[in-house]
């Protein structure tokens, strides 16, 4: 025998392949407990994740993971290939997990408890993810998508609302479609993707997000999807407020605005006629009528009509007193502009912003609060990015890469719908929600014909969390009950609107009483 023949097969790390031999036989470990008895065990019917059996719970009585699975245009022709439920669902648990790549997807692949709880036998591998929707019809796909997302916070438009809008980029680095050189402030010079996004403010929902080519961060690119998404229903549903960043701030955008009779506040870039009428207050001192604005902030109203304006627009022009005189950081987006730091007629120096709107609302506090406000907006972004791996997943196409990226904003959803039953009208980051409603040791067993799972949690609140879920269980049950005389349809919207009516806050935004509690230290 050659000395290649001999050679015993060996694993990348180093360790022999003992795969076939099955699992090791028991064996001693030395701790600093003493030493103990180690078994490894296949099969034995365990998941780290036993909480979740809560959420699948909501799921299914609320109907609307059937209805996601069974309107899936996803088609296989081999009786081999896995089943559309198969692969919805492991990337349910994957993006549940806070996944941020496919071959993440491995370790769930073990878990034989989830499965079976959403019907399923087994977890598909990173590559059936991958490769599922890669040839599918992409306006199927998209309308799909759409629906769902849509029918998730439909129940709440009935209601005064806020629709944020802004853009996030995701950094590329392999031979992704559409990735292009354009705006990126973590790296400079990255070709990247840009995520058009569309954000229910209040209800801390996502209504829709675009993937677009790295160089469309203006919100120019946003428009044809906002607008789309505006014509397409009602005007009862329509947000009683549009909120945006200085990309928002343009002709553009407020004109398309003022021609659907949507009202708007969006903050304006430090052009030199925001910086020439910010000078022109500055000079007339308290003549200029400063009133308080909240947060230690002050402000003026004024009229504005801008290079490339149709017309004269309102203003609040905001201050706010320095310390002690100094420049500003520069705005990356803009560094060739001055900074908005200047010192005013008595020798003090303020920063400043600029808002316009054309919002009927009178009162300057609520306006200059409600901008305020919009850090919430950031706040889901960074959720998102940070936390649900919103911009990971990335393949070489970029349809793909949309579908993904709407695909964990719909189970984002799904799952702060779920959990706002326990932390009310606040919404629970993941990082906080996860190890609640999440972790915890299943293992399941079968007693008189019926299978049990016993769930051993290590979190500090260990029973409360237990009482909580039973508790948001058998309300759940009770939503079910009392509508058995509605469609299967209705029970999602029925459920929806019961959650945000007993645990949440109604209605979402009061257009003329604004609730002033932002933090003190909360900027413009």
């Amino acid at each position: 025998m050659s000395g290649r023949e001999e050679r015993k097969e060996v694993h990348p790390q180093g360790e022999g392949n003992r795969e076939a031999e099955g699992l090791p036989e028991a064996h001693r470990v030395e701790t600093f407990g003493g030493p103990i008895l180690v078994r490894w065990e296949e099969d034995a019917g365990v998941s780290m994740y036993g909480p979740l059996t809560y959420f699948i719970e909501f799921l299914k009585v609320s109907g609307v993971w059937e209805r996601f699975v069974e309107e899936c245009p996803l088609r296989y022709t081999s009786r081999n290939a896995p089943t559309k439920n198969e692969i919805l669902g492991t990337i349910l648990f994957s993006v549940l997990s806070g996944h941020r790549r496919y071959a993440h997807i491995t370790a769930i692949r073990g878990d034989d408890v989830l499965p079976q709880l959403l019907g399923i036998e087994q977890f598909r591998s990173e590559d059936s993810i991958r490769r599922a929707f890669e040839k599918q019809d992409e306006e199927a796909v998209t309308r799909w998508m759409d629906r769902h997302t849509n029918d998730s916070y439909a129940a709440l438009l009935e209601h005064d609302w806020i629709l944020d809008l802004d853009a996030t980029v995701k950094t590329l680095y392999g031979r992704q479609e559409e990735a292009r050189v354009g705006y990126n402030p973590m790296k400079p010079g990255r070709p990247s993707h840009v995520y058009q996004a569309m954000l229910f403010s209040a209800a801390k929902l996502v209504v829709n997000v675009d993937v677009q080519a790295g160089n469309q961060t203006a919100s120019q690119y946003a428009q044809p999807t906002l607008w789309g998404w505006l014509d397409a229903r009602e005007k009862k549903d329509w947000p009683t407020l549009l909120r945006g960043d200085i990309a928002h701030g343009n002709e553009e955008m407020m004109a398309g605005a003022e021609a659907r009779g949507l009202q708007y506040v969006f903050k304006l870039r430090q052009t030199k006629g925001v910086a020439k009428l910010i000078e022109k207050l500055a000079r007339q001192g308290e003549k200029a009528g400063w009133q308080d604005a909240g947060q230690q902030w002050e402000g003026v109203e004024s009229e504005l009509q801008l290079q490339g304006w149709s017309r004269k627009r309102r203003v609040l022009v905001l201050r706010r007193r320095l310390r002690e005189a100094k420049q500003a950081k520069p705005d990356p987006r803009q560094p060739e502009l001055p900074g908005l730091v200047i010192e005013h007629k008595g020798g003090d120096w303020y920063e400043h912003a600029v808002l316009v709107t054309n919002w009927d609302q009178p009162e300057m506090l609520a306006i200059a609060q409600i901008y305020r406000d919009r850090g919430d907006a950031e706040n889901m972004f960074d959720e998102l990015k940070n936390q649900w791996g919103w911009t990971g997943f990335s393949t070489a196409d970029l349809k793909r890469s949309q579908l993904m990226a709407r695909m964990v904003a719909l189970i984002f959803n799904w799952w702060s719908i779920f959990t706002r039953m326990a932390t009310g009208s606040k919404h629970g980051e993941a990082i906080t929600t996860r190890p609640l409603f999440q972790y915890g040791v299943a293992r399941r067993t079968r007693h008189a014909n019926q299978t049990q799972l016993s769930i051993s949690s290590q979190h500090g609140t260990a029973r409360k969390i237990a009482y909580l879920l039973s508790g948001i269980s058998s309300w759940i049950r009770g939503v079910k009950a009392s509508a058995e005389q509605l469609a299967e349809r209705v029970h999602w919207p029925n459920i929806v609107k019961r959650i945000f009516q007993d645990f949440g806050r109604f209605p979402l935004v009061a257009p003329r009483i604004m609730a002033l509690d932002a933090p003190s230290n909360c900027r413009i």
